[in-house]
């Protein structure tokens, strides 16, 4: 996950080369094999690198094919064999192992904005078309890439590192007061468009943004698709193309020989960590596929040790434990480099921070098994019959009933709809009670609590709509942006193959039963694969919270006497700031409570944003010079190393 700056002055005043190269600086942890700016004019990019594939060896950004359009992108494409067929049938002609930057700006010279509809992957970029003289971007379809800007004055500044904007002088430190109000009420943002900052914006995924001297143009070019239910004759037909998708979707995000996984005793990583093993084992070339697993020995009741260390021997793939048991709440709150570029509501944000050390050193690739849970989410009765003729579910439930010898779980979804009529919806969220008045009036946050704490159910043709909420919460973008090395502040990047669009095209259009009841599409598939423990083990939450256990034995209090910012006051009400307490028996209202000390301190910290990374966390940056000869066309300005 390269770092990606850039500066379009919109008026044609030429680029400030000391502030891009500032901007480009603070990238250099996320980016320590090349790092280079280019400007020419109003425009200016910067780029640092992180190889993370064979066709990156070689890579240089910002890139030009001509000298006139220039990108610089955060960008890894899959169905690359089909995307060079189609340039190729448009007469574009890209070299042999082209880099994906190529791919993209190639896409772009044949297709224009268009383009956008012929990727795939995961990818922020930025394009400079000198002939149009306009700025064209772009972010993925869920918004694994991060991709921020602001208009400041005659600029439009962008970048996929928060921090890294903030340091342009035209940025303020103003803060967004709804997004402030987002954090305390449900610990993030749910506004997908904007930042914690005032002044800096997101685009959200699955959106293009196209800035010109006439203003700037916001687009959404992608939804989840509704898709017909596919019915083969023979059933093993399913589980054969769920196979060749999965082999394509981890394939793809390999490219690689050594790669991590986020290890559990979970049906989801073990299936991503036996098939990478497969795909990495077809190649004569040696490899090196490493599992890392969280585990609690003796705080709660934990088996994941157990069913991790099944499925590795099984597998045959090394496995490095991190036992979590004994780090506290709050561990190192003040630690630099565990501050958040946002406020964060995470009390073990350590135990994220080492198991990253364990992993860094060995690989640029990591593997994570999110969100299989949404991909073969069930459907409820009520959902089917809403979309699949009623002779057709009766004939499935049938059939399930005699392969299964038991009776399909149809009742499903109607005691979760009991449940929301009831008021108790699996999530609960607990309105505090310590907000500052004038702030909550100011910003609607009694309105907008009851609005987006019970939302109402949109009407859907989808036989499963819950995939399609659950994967457009704005939780998942706290999600995405927590494992982004502009946050983590690790050189490595996490690969999702879950979200991988044709397979989730194919798992949207599967008959619900059997194949996505208690994810039996993946339980047939990795049959003989998968240590059979590990493979019928059913899903299995955490039994009791490790955080209201530490908080119930007196760790943490300390958080009680901290120095509150006198800024803490403008958002909440001292007299009835919360105290953390032995006695509080409620995750919900001890995350709740949790929330305001979080603020407190992130407000505190904010400034220390251009702290240097931990040595630990760097590498040496390769030198590499880039020269006007170097490049296909005579005209190209130059390109330099800064340092």
């Amino acid at each position: 996950m390269s770092g990606i700056v850039g500066i379009l002055n919109l008026d044609g005043s030429p680029v400030d080369r000391r502030i891009l190269g500032r901007m480009t600086d603070f990238m250099a942890y996320r980016g320590p094999d090349a790092q280079t700016i280019w400007a020419e004019g109003p425009v200016g990019f910067g780029h640092t690198m992180l190889r993370t594939t064979f066709e990156a060896e070689h890579e240089r950004q910002p890139f030009t094919l001509d000298g006139k359009t220039w990108i610089t992108a955060d960008a890894r494409i899959d169905g690359r064999e089909q995307l060079v067929a189609k340039l190729k049938a448009k007469e574009s002609k890209p070299a042999d192992g082209a880099t994906d930057v190529e791919l993209i700006l190639r896409a772009y010279q044949v297709w224009s904005e268009d383009c956008i509809h012929h990727l795939l992957g995961d990818f922020a970029f930025a394009i400079w078309d000198a002939s149009r003289k306009r700025l064209f971007c772009a972010r993925d379809h869920f918004g694994v890439k991060l991709f921020y800007y602001a208009r400041a004055g005659n600029s439009f500044l962008f970048s996929n590192t928060l921090n890294c904007l903030r340091l342009h002088p035209l940025i303020s430190d103003s803060l967004n007061e709804q997004a402030i109000g987002d954090f305390l009420l449900f610990g993030h943002n749910q506004d997908k468009a904007t930042t914690t900052f005032a002044d800096v914006q997101r685009i959200p995924p699955a959106h293009t943004l196209t800035a010109m001297p006439e203003g700037i143009d916001l687009r959404k070019y992608w939804t989840l698709p509704i898709k017909e239910l596919i019915r083969y004759k023979d059933r093993r037909e399913y589980v054969d193309q769920f196979k060749v998708l999965l082999n394509e979707a981890v394939q793809d995000r390999l490219r690689t020989r050594s790669v991590g996984v986020y290890f559990s005793g979970g049906l989801d990583s073990t299936t991503l960590t036996a098939t990478a093993k497969q795909i990495l084992s077809a190649d004569s070339r040696p490899f090196d596929l490493r599992a890392y697993t969280v585990v609690y020995d003796w705080l709660i009741p934990d088996n994941e040790r157990h069913y991790s260390g099944l499925a590795a021997e099984a597998l045959g793939v090394p496995i490095q434990y991190l036992a979590a048991d004994d780090y506290p709440i709050f561990g190192h709150w003040n630690q630099l480099d565990l501050l958040r570029p946002e406020p964060w509501e995470e009390p073990y944000l350590e135990i994220n921070h080492d198991l990253s050390r364990l992993m860094a050193p060995h690989s640029r690739v990591v593997l994570y098994g999110e969100d299989g849970d949404a991909m073969l989410h069930p459907s409820s009765l009520a959902d089917m019959l809403r979309v699949i003729p009623f002779w057709q579910v009766v004939s499935d439930a049938i059939e399930y009933g005699f392969t299964y010898k038991r009776r399909p779980p149809l009742g499903l979804g109607i005691k979760a709809r009991w449940n929301r009529w009831k008021g108790k919806d699996g999530w609960t969220f607990l309105y505090p009670s310590w907000l500052n008045s004038d702030f909550e009036a100011r910003n609607g946050l009694r309105e907008r609590w009851n609005e987006l704490s019970h939302p109402k159910r949109q009407k859907s043709n989808a036989v499963r709509p819950r995939v399609y909420e659950r994967l457009s919460l704005p939780l998942w973008q706290s999600v995405l942006e927590g494992i982004d090395p502009g946050v983590s502040g690790f050189p490595f990047e996490v690969r999702l193959p879950f979200l991988d669009l044709r397979l989730l095209d194919f798992a949207l259009a599967l008959p619900p039963l059997p194949w996505c009841m208690d994810k039996k599409l993946l339980r047939i598939a990795m049959l003989g694969t998968l240590p059979e423990p590990v493979r019928t083990r059913p899903k299995t939450p955490m039994q009791e919270s490790p955080y209201l256990l530490h908080l119930q034995k007196g760790d943490g209090h300390w958080v009680n006497d901290l120095e509150q910012v006198p800024e803490l006051e403008c958002y909440i009400d001292p007299k009835s700031m919360p105290r953390f307490a032995a006695h509080i028996t409620s995750s919900d209202l001890a995350w709740s409570n949790f929330r305001p000390m979080t603020l407190n301190q992130w407000l505190k910290h904010r400034d220390h944003f251009c702290a240097v990374r931990p040595k630990e966390n760097q590498h040496d940056a390769k030198q590499e010079n880039l020269f006007t000869a170097d490049l296909p066309h005579p005209q190209v300005p130059l390109l330099w190393e800064h340092s």
